[in-house]
């Protein structure tokens, strides 16, 4: 915990070595409560990284911050109250430590940014506090770190064991094979986190009308029938020219959205009912499709859309299909994250996209699936010419690869290819998960 801009991000990155959180010299960069896992002396626990819960920010939602921060404290058993070395302490620090004093378990002072010359000298001043020990660091370039963990590590509770906080583990680490990741994705306010506290059971990341409210790309960890699924919640995805408007902050956040759909196993697009499927709307399902993530259609917001004139179910499937011709494969979810309803139907869809995605063909199976698609309609390549397919055989999965062997070795006519994949999904149910196809020579 500390004020905005003393370097929590920062130091929360050094010590789970990840980007977890973003960090830019914007003060109320962090809103929501970002979870890592960090190992040090075979101790392994959980970190959280919160907002800067007073002083100067320019947010207009720090207020909501801050009443985050205070609920994430009162679940903790160690405080690590972050200060500004260069800065000495300030009034806001007071505050903060007020605020620390009032949970009744161990404090440890992280001076930071002491390699600063401005810093020299001016730990001593940090006594005033009342807290022991203080540490000096320097997150950004690691000194210190070791120091500051080893103060950490002797003053946690006895170990009851480390499930916890490795379910917490940082998001570029690998999953385990059984656990499927899902990206909640979309443009800003068409309700995405409401979508994951929905799914989650719990008020895990904020939600405001503001747009551009969540920052980070926030995950947890949920249990469904046995299995266990990631739910990532991203940044609103704009378009470029608006993102760039935006400053630092959102290009930081949208990269950081893209990188969630990149890692994900599928990508639920959500879209706002009321308004239809938009340009952008059809942007980001195209990006998902070339970063080879499974996708589902989440139509949120459909209880206000029931009973309007002309707005029925099949009306909107209709439209949707239209404007996502290249990700028509998608299963489309009509639900509501206010009320919850047909969310446990989206959970479904979601097992069984990424069911698809990792789904192995046989060789014989899919040769003669193959047969069966020629006889129907001769394969016709880019340039001039009939083009005959040999044999073929699945050379991938997550997304499923097939690779075909063709007497010429060039690319088939996008229509043949769309075709083909067509003729694979009724064939192998490859529901709701993009298909690539390479083609070789004999």
């Amino acid at each position: 915990m500390g004020r905005p801009n003393v370097g929590k991000s920062t130091l929360f990155n050094r010590l789970t070595g990840t980007r977890g959180a973003i960090v830019t010299a914007v003060a109320g960069t962090t809103r929501d409560v970002l979870g890592g896992a960090v190992e040090w002396q075979g101790r392994v626990f959980a970190l959280v990284d919160t907002g800067g819960v007073v002083g100067a920010s320019l947010d207009p939602m720090q207020d909501a911050v801050a009443e985050r921060v205070k609920r994430a404290a009162a679940t903790v058993d160690l405080l690590l109250f972050v200060v500004d070395g260069r800065e000495g302490p300030v009034p806001a620090d007071d505050e903060v430590a007020e605020e620390l004093r009032k949970h009744g378990v161990p404090v440890v002072v992280a001076v930071n940014k002491t390699d600063d010359r401005r810093a020299r000298g001016r730990t001593a001043e940090f006594h005033r506090f009342g807290f022991e020990p203080i540490v000096e660091i320097a997150a950004e370039h690691g000194l210190g770190i070791g120091d500051l963990l080893d103060e950490v590590v002797s003053r946690l509770p006895p170990a009851p064991g480390q499930l916890a906080a490795l379910a917490t583990a940082p998001e570029d680490a690998a999953p385990p094979e059984d656990q499927t990741r899902i990206a909640i994705v979309g443009r800003p306010n068409v309700g995405k986190s409401s979508l994951v506290n929905r799914l989650v059971g719990a008020d895990r990341v904020m939600v405001s009308p503001v747009p551009g409210t969540t920052r980070d790309a926030v995950d947890e960890i949920i249990r469904w029938h046995h299995r266990e699924l990631r739910v990532i919640d991203t940044a609103g995805i704009r378009r470029p020219g608006k993102v760039a408007a935006g400053g630092q902050v959102e290009a930081v956040s949208v990269v950081r959205a893209r990188h969630a759909m990149e890692q994900a196993d599928v990508s639920v697009l959500v879209i706002d009912a009321s308004a239809g499927v938009t340009r952008r709307d059809a942007s980001i399902a195209g990006e998902a499709e070339a970063a080879g993530c499974g996708l589902v259609i989440a139509a949120n917001k459909w209880d206000l859309v029931r009973g309007q004139e002309g707005t029925f179910a099949k009306e909107f499937d209709l439209d949707a299909r239209e404007a996502l011709k290249f990700a028509d494969y998608a299963p489309i979810v009509h639900l509501s994250a206010l009320t919850g309803e047909r969310t446990a139907r989206l959970l479904e869809r979601v097992d069984e996209v990424g069911e698809a995605r990792r789904r192995k063909v046989t060789t014989g199976e899919l040769n003669r699936m193959l047969e069966a698609a020629v006889r129907l309609q001769a394969p016709s390549g880019e340039g001039k010419g009939s083009v005959k397919i040999k044999y073929a055989v699945q050379s991938g999965t997550a997304p499923p690869v097939f690779t075909l062997f063709t007497t010429r070795g060039e690319r088939l006519h996008f229509s043949y290819e769309r075709f083909l994949k067509n003729r694979l999904r009724e064939a192998f149910g490859f529901t709701g998960t993009p298909i690539r196809l390479k083609v070789r020579g004999r």
